[in-house]
């Protein structure tokens, strides 16, 4: 079967790892990690949890920025207009579900922020500290791939970062969603790739930049 995307050229050049990386782990809180909770649990978003761990031993070890961000409101009048009632209800800062996950923030290396909408660089200062250390390629990692994921992913390509999106540290609810999202953003504006690949390059540029 033929793809039209492709013969109109979509995907045709890839982004690329530029001179410095950054990244950002988006919304790996207790609310989506922890399946006591509403919106808890879902398996593509613990199989990223888990190599996002694998993928921040790496970057911290290696010196490299790492942003991330939980989402969390005073109260429903400072909340856009969400219609998923789990937000509505559990998404406050008095709440435990906006705690970020322990397995992958380091608070003494990484800095967090408190985000309002889907996109960890809306109104939050993380392009302003890449800036300050001259991150030119952004790898997104955390969840929803369909949410807050494309919207990040989004974000970064229009502060024109290269944006590196692991397959394997991203999930979302349904696997469906997820790949349908990742196929679209590929082809536009990130290079989807997987933890493997990321720690290669993230290995490379380590040695280049270590003599």
């Amino acid at each position: 079967m033929s793809d039209d995307y492709a013969n109109r050229s979509y995907g045709e050049i890839p982004v690329g790892f530029g001179d410095k990386p950054g990244i950002v782990v988006v919304d790996f809180q207790i609310g989506f990690t922890d399946p006591q909770y509403p919106l808890g649990g879902a398996p593509l978003v613990m199989r990223a949890l888990e190599n996002t761990a694998t993928l921040l031993k790496t970057a911290r070890a290696a010196g490299i920025p790492v942003a991330t961000c939980n989402t969390s409101y005073l109260n429903e009048r400072e909340m856009p207009h969400w219609k998923i009632t789990a937000v509505r209800d559990t998404f406050r800062h008095d709440h435990p579900s906006t705690a970020i996950d322990p397995r992958i923030y380091d608070p003494a290396y990484d800095v967090a922020v408190t985000k309002k909408g889907p996109s960890i660089f809306f109104s939050t200062g993380v392009a302003d500290y890449f800036a300050k250390e001259r991150v030119d390629t952004v790898i997104i990692t955390g969840c929803n791939t369909s949410g807050c994921i494309r919207a990040s992913a989004i974000d970064s390509f229009s502060h024109r970062y290269r944006t590196i999106v692991p397959e394997d540290c991203v999930g979302d609810i349904e696997e469906g969603p997820h790949h349908d999202n990742l196929r679209d953003i590929g082809r536009r504006y990130v290079d989807v790739t997987d933890l493997a690949t990321v720690l290669g390059q993230i290995e490379e540029w380590r040695g280049r930049n270590t003599h």
